[in-house]
């Protein structure tokens, strides 16, 4: 009897002690019950301080480590941001953002100004496209970063930032201050385009920005007012931006409480995204749900827009027009950190209404279109002197306009072969330049001019072309 009670009550023992492990244990953090060894990391970051030959800052190595963990993740949407590059991201969503306004792209190490934008204080200093940023504020660029080069540009409204740039045309350097400002990231634009005797709204979202919804509402009530018959929503190369913004957008065109979306968090848990009541008044909103739509898109129509192609054609709300989409079928979040910096973290997959994943798929148009080769080339900055014999990215671009041009030049991979020589002396003679088979800054210019006119004329854009002839059919009822 007494042995009997000796192991019961060693029972009660041994499980009492056994909860107590369990309840310590689901008290850990995840990292630990996980046996993540944070002591490592410690160690290596002594030994780097003690022993290394090589003298670096604390918290370039803590931000190094912080990198190194989002980069094996292996996703490309999960991203480690310092504090400086955490407000330039933030900047790049918001309604304005702090500068001077130009677009600047990196090209062997230069940073060449693409062009100001209209009416910016870059734009009214005098900077001009091709421009190349070789100092700011005493700070020489050799070796710098792009978003090193944004960090320096940008500060507080009013203050004044000096550049010395290189100017090709003229062959020197010039000095150039200019005052910073608030510059407005306007992501909606709108506009009635006449089409036989109807009124067809063109409405272009560029991203899904703080201020998009805002934006989108103010553009559409434009319209509407215009007596539009039916619309056209270019969502083209829009890489995304946020969810709420989106969501507002695909409210004020589908009835309320409809899902347009699936998000589904790392457990597997699947929560439904509907469409909300906006505070607009009742005649804007009755009119759009009832208004026709065709939808434009391309391969750089990606994340938030993919999310509003894919309720467009679940709910068969809109006739989707274009090449297929990116597909990225993921969601970041943002945590902010310690050191002031932020962490972008895939934490959500989202999916269409019909619970399709479309990650690395895309979404297919329902009526594919080719768009031409010259209309959906970028516009880049050239210069230089080349001629037969010589290779470079700078002929390789060329060789592609002047196929987009008609000159039906077999080789586009930058070789500049005899071919290509006599396409340029060809066009130098038709367009009045002075006669030669080489390229050179004035070849050029004359180069980009075309290219930028060409995409400026709506009569080139071709997906345009078909989604306003599909707009049309679908106003009178044949589709």
């Amino acid at each position: 009897m007494r042995k009997r009670r000796f192991f019961f009550i060693l029972a009660i023992i041994c499980l009492f002690l056994a909860f107590i492990v369990y309840w310590k244990s689901a008290m850990k953090p995840e990292s630990e019950v996980k046996g993540s060894d944070i002591p490592v990391i410690d160690q290596t970051f002594h030994l780097i301080k003690e022993k290394s030959v090589y003298d670096t800052k604390d918290e370039e190595l803590i931000e190094g480590a912080l990198r190194g963990m989002t980069e094996a993740i292996k996703d490309p949407y999960s991203t480690y941001y310092t504090e400086k590059e955490a407000a330039i991201h933030r900047q790049s969503l918001a309604g304005q953002r702090v500068g001077i306004g130009i677009e600047i792209t990196e090209k062997d190490g230069r940073f060449i100004v693409v062009s100001p934008v209209k009416s910016s204080p870059a734009e009214k200093a005098g900077i001009r496209p091709y421009d190349e940023i070789v100092e700011v504020d005493g700070v020489r660029l050799e070796g710098k970063t792009l978003g090193e080069l944004l960090q320096l540009i940008q500060g507080n409204p009013g203050e004044k930032v000096t550049l010395v740039i290189y100017r090709p045309s003229t062959d020197r350097h010039i000095k150039i201050t200019v005052e910073r400002a608030e510059i407005d990231n306007q992501t909606v634009t709108g506009k009635v385009i006449p089409l036989d005797d109807l009124k067809i709204g063109y409405v272009s979202i560029s991203m899904f920005g703080e201020e998009t919804l805002e934006e989108w509402i103010e553009s559409t009530k434009r319209l509407l007012s215009e007596n539009v018959d039916g619309m056209i929503i270019d969502l083209r190369d829009n890489p995304g931006g946020y969810l709420h913004s989106v969501a507002g957008v695909v409210s004020s065109i589908g009835k309320e409480g409809t899902v347009f979306a699936y998000m589904q968090n790392a457990q597997g848990m699947m929560e439904a995204i509907k469409t909300t009541k906006l505070d607009v008044d009742e005649e804007y909103a009755k009119q759009m749900k009832k208004m026709p739509l065709v939808v434009l898109q391309n391969e750089g129509s990606a994340s938030a827009s993919e999310v509003m192609v894919g309720a467009m054609k679940s709910w068969k709300r809109a006739i989707v027009v274009g090449s297929k989409s990116f597909g990225k079928g993921t969601v970041q979040e943002t945590y902010d950190l310690k050191n002031g910096g932020e962490l972008k973290l895939s934490t959500n997959k989202w999916l269409t209404p019909d619970r399709e994943w479309i990650h690395g798929i895309g979404i297919e148009s329902d009526i594919e279109v080719e768009q031409h080769p010259l209309f959906a080339m970028e516009i880049v900055p050239l210069r230089g002197e080349f001629a037969e014999g010589d290779y470079s990215e700078e002929i390789a671009y060329v060789q592609k306009v002047l196929n987009g041009l008609g000159y039906n030049l077999e080789r586009t991979d930058g070789f500049y072969d005899e071919e290509t020589a006599e396409a340029v002396a060809s066009y130098r003679e038709k367009f009045k330049l002075k006669r030669g088979r080489h390229m050179d800054d004035e070849f050029f210019a004359s180069i980009r001019e075309k290219v930028v006119l060409f995409k400026e004329d709506m009569e080139q854009d071709v997906q345009l072309k078909m989604g306003l002839n599909v707009i049309m059919h679908k106003i009178k009822g044949d589709i």
